[in-house]
């Protein structure tokens, strides 16, 4: 069979980095970003600024699936300055994209900052009512409402992905920040969780996952993930787990 053509926007950053590095050898890959692909390993890459609907389209030409990564993910960005263009216009952008040039399916990099200001003892699921707690937050539930909007009204099988805090267990360490253990999704499980959502059957069409490590305690529930997509993470973020982790400071939130 054809291996699958797959864009992966914001391709530079750590999650289109790892994701490649696991799952490359299985895709053709076309690799988007506003600064340089560092060792695209044989892939398509260019730089292009996907605020522009013209070169968002280009980018959709000919892929059957879209990973949307790209966007400011500081949860101290500001609304004009960045979200507004990066976070709305774009997302925007690519949705309408893939839908017009005929992709099969777009996967959305949402953020437990769409329902972050639940509770601190409250497990989110992923049908509770969103909850923001930032205006980055608030672009990212935009993002969901899309996937819903082209799932139902344009045909466009759409699939969100709300990830926790993702990292390396020595990034996990130095944050200094216990909370994070149960939001921590690691490397490995997170390009799992995108590999999965790429190969799930045509017949889904929307879904709201929630991309954390089997951690012991979990702050997001992923029962639908394993259940509808065979997601089976395997990172447990408690054992890794420390005397730094527990004593250190209290960031601001996870590095996202």
């Amino acid at each position: 069979m054809d291996r699958r053509r797959v864009l992966i926007t914001g391709a530079a950053g750590r999650i289109g980095t790892a994701f490649r590095a696991r799952y490359g050898d299985r895709y053709d890959l076309r690799l988007v970003d506003r600064r340089p692909v560092e060792e695209p390993g044989g892939h398509e890459a260019y730089v292009a600024d996907l605020v522009e609907l013209i070169e968002a389209q280009r980018a959709c030409e000919g892929i059957d699936t879209v990973i949307h990564l790209a966007a400011d993910p500081s949860p101290r960005a500001t609304f004009y300055d960045t979200l507004l263009p990066l976070n709305i216009q774009m997302t925007y952008n690519l949705f309408h994209a893939a839908k017009e040039q005929g992709c099969r399916r777009i996967i959305f990099a949402s953020s437990i900052h769409a329902v972050n200001a639940y509770p601190l003892d409250v497990q989110i699921h992923p049908t509770d009512p969103i909850r923001p707690g930032d205006l980055y937050g608030v672009t990212k539930v935009w993002g969901e409402a899309l996937c819903s909007y082209f799932a139902d009204r344009e045909g466009l099988s759409s699939i969100a992905i709300r990830i926790g805090a993702f990292g390396t267990p020595e990034r996990l360490a130095e944050s200094g920040d216990s909370r994070l253990l149960s939001l921590w999704v690691s490397h490995d499980d997170l390009s799992q969780l995108i590999h999965r959502c790429i190969e799930a059957p045509d017949s889904l069409k929307f879904l709201i996952v929630q991309g954390v490590s089997d951690n012991q305690l979990k702050r997001m529930d992923i029962s639908n993930a394993r259940e509808i997509l065979g997601y089976s993470p395997v990172d447990n973020a408690f054992a890794f787990s420390n005397r730094t982790l527990l004593e250190a400071r209290r960031p601001d939130g996870p590095d996202i």
